[in-house]
């Protein structure tokens, strides 16, 4: 199940249909581009609340998941705290995992 949704990750990073770091992702969320945002297990606390707080004034889903290195592993980059996904359907395939992980 774990492997699923860091696999869309790496699929949504290599169709260009993802960004990562702190700043794109606030960006993305901002523009209205950012269809899902993943934040790290292992982020700051200023970081969780400031994609928490962003996600919730925007109405973008997002999800606590995986560790910084996951994440960034899992998109072929350093580690990273937030990682965004900006294609519908591939948002709607995380979204879904995240959710069947969680029952």
């Amino acid at each position: 199940m774990q492997n699923k949704i860091l696999s869309y990750l790496g699929l949504s990073m290599k169709a260009g249909k993802a960004v990562s770091g702190e700043f794109s992702v606030e960006q993305s969320v901002k523009t209205g581009k950012a269809e899902i945002v993943i934040v790290a297990e292992d982020a700051s606390k200023n970081t969780k609340k400031l994609f928490s707080d962003k996600c919730a004034y925007y109405n973008v889903p997002e999800y606590v998941y995986g560790t910084k290195e996951q994440l960034g592993r899992a998109i072929g980059k350093e580690m990273r705290a937030s990682v965004a996904v900006i294609d519908a359907g591939l948002a709607n395939k995380i979204e879904q995992e995240l959710k069947t992980m969680n029952e």
